[in-house]
């Protein structure tokens, strides 16, 4: 008699909680500033990384190219997702100090620098991070999101979770104790997550990805496809985990993704594969068989027509391909 098999009950259920939660911060960089009077500082462009910037007295402001200043009060926090160099500044139009990266500072670990600047007039205090985020879903998910990404503390509905993952941050940078890279890794999780939630939760879109994740029949087949990659999925299939018909769910996932099932499908496979290849270590026969192809050559064909290079120069490469 055959025994039906249970998802495990920690398998995430909601299709936008099951993106956030494939996000992996694999590597970090801190800086606590603290300067005086009038300062900016240019933040380099790092690929595959996200940077971000608390306010923890006083107030600055950050810009990116093409995109309106942003001002940061005490408590805000400023997400700048795309890799891209940007300004961190106590005013706009004040002169550059520098790239961050070749300003002196004290160096408190590999990890963790305090970078000070000593001029007439009020402190400001930041935290500062560049991390880099990989994971299958990272690439469409945090293409969704602007230049730059603001929570207000001042806002009526301000989240209190900065204060307090800040605070456990500084706690363990302070100390160094076995774990403590590790503890301050999850706690960056933690941050980013967040405030890409809070972004999320303020947008109203009801097409393209985040429409898709959050449609309710559209979005149980787009997590199927995300939960097992290399089931050999057909819109038949996939229009059973919606609960529709074969051309009701065809023509639905194509106006609300703009793109058709199947293609949908592959393109994940191969976020899936290029994630697999340049840091789990996988050969390319492995993840051919893990993605449901028959042989590598067809995987190979699919994978060069999606991404633009061969999964050979992914895996040899490595992050950032």
């Amino acid at each position: 008699m055959s025994q039906l098999v249970a998802d495990p009950p920690w398998t995430p259920v909601d299709p936008v909680g099951e993106a956030l939660h494939r996000l992996r911060i694999t590597g970090f960089f801190y800086c606590r500033t603290e300067a005086d009077g009038d300062w900016a500082v240019e933040m380099p462009a790092f690929a595959d990384c996200v940077s971000f910037h608390v306010v923890t007295a006083g107030e600055a402001w950050v810009e990116v190219d093409g995109y309106p200043p942003v001002h940061l009060g005490v408590g805000d926090l400023a997400l700048v997702p795309h890799g891209r160099g940007h300004l961190l500044l106590s005013a706009p139009g004040t002169p550059s100090l520098g790239r961050v990266d070749e300003l002196p500072q004290e160096y408190v670990s590999a990890h963790y620098s305090v970078l000070r600047h000593h001029g007439p007039g009020p402190r400001t205090e930041l935290v500062c991070g560049v991390l880099g985020v990989d994971g299958p879903a990272s690439r469409p998910l945090l293409e969704l999101l602007p230049p730059v990404v603001h929570i207000d503390r001042s806002a009526p509905d301000a989240p209190s979770w900065i204060d307090s993952t800040l605070t456990l941050m500084a706690d363990e940078l302070r100390r160094a104790r076995p774990g403590g890279e590790a503890v301050t890794t999850r706690l960056a999780d933690i941050l980013v997550i967040q405030a890409v939630r809070a972004w999320l939760d303020a947008q109203e879109s009801r097409t393209g990805w985040l429409g898709a994740l959050r449609d309710p029949q559209v979005g149980a087949a787009i997590a199927a496809v995300h939960r097992d990659p290399g089931r050999p999925w057909t819109v038949e299939a996939l229009a059973r985990q919606a609960a529709m018909s074969r051309s009701s769910f065809a023509a639905r996932f194509t106006q609300v993704v703009g793109e058709p099932a199947m293609r949908y499908v592959t393109r994940w496979r191969m976020h899936v594969a290029a994630d697999r290849l340049a840091h789990g270590g996988a050969t390319v026969r492995e993840v051919a068989a893990e993605l449901g192809y028959e042989s590598e050559a067809a995987f190979s064909h699919a994978y060069t027509r999606t991404v633009g290079v061969r999964p050979g120069r992914t895996r040899r490469s490595g992050p950032g391909t």
